[in-house]
């Protein structure tokens, strides 16, 4: 069994920056990726971006490539998410989530992913 929980949410204003982590507990002497959505009211959950274990392959949504950064942390079993420049439109319920399938660039669908935690919110308020 494995664990994930997200943290770092919060209230922002348009412009701010904010780092999400995600820390995975339990089976990580495996390698996995990881992989970030998010998810707004009303919406369908959405991919924002993904790193293979070694972090050498990362993807990202084309519409948030330049303002959105992932990193990783092995030695802590953490993965980051920096935000840059948020935007209102950015706000959402983050969820990170491990796959102990090879990443591809097409790993993008919610179902393609193992292990999922509870969610972060971010707001960001114009």
């Amino acid at each position: 069994q494995v664990r994930v929980e997200e943290s770092g949410g919060g209230l922002v204003q348009a412009g701010d920056s904010l780092r999400l982590a995600c820390a995975a507990s339990g089976r990580t002497f495996t390698a996995y990726a990881t992989g970030w959505f998010r998810q707004a009211p009303g919406k369908e959950r959405e991919f924002v971006t993904a790193i293979n274990w070694s972090g050498g392959n990362r993807y990202y949504a084309d519409s948030l490539k330049g303002r959105f950064t992932i990193s990783r942390d092995n030695a802590k079993n953490t993965v980051y998410l920096q935000m840059n420049s948020l935007k209102p439109e950015d706000t959402a319920v983050y969820y990170c989530a491990v796959r102990f399938s090879p990443l591809l660039s097409t790993t993008r669908r919610p179902d393609q992913y193992d292990y999922w935690g509870q969610g972060t919110q971010v707001t960001v308020s114009s």
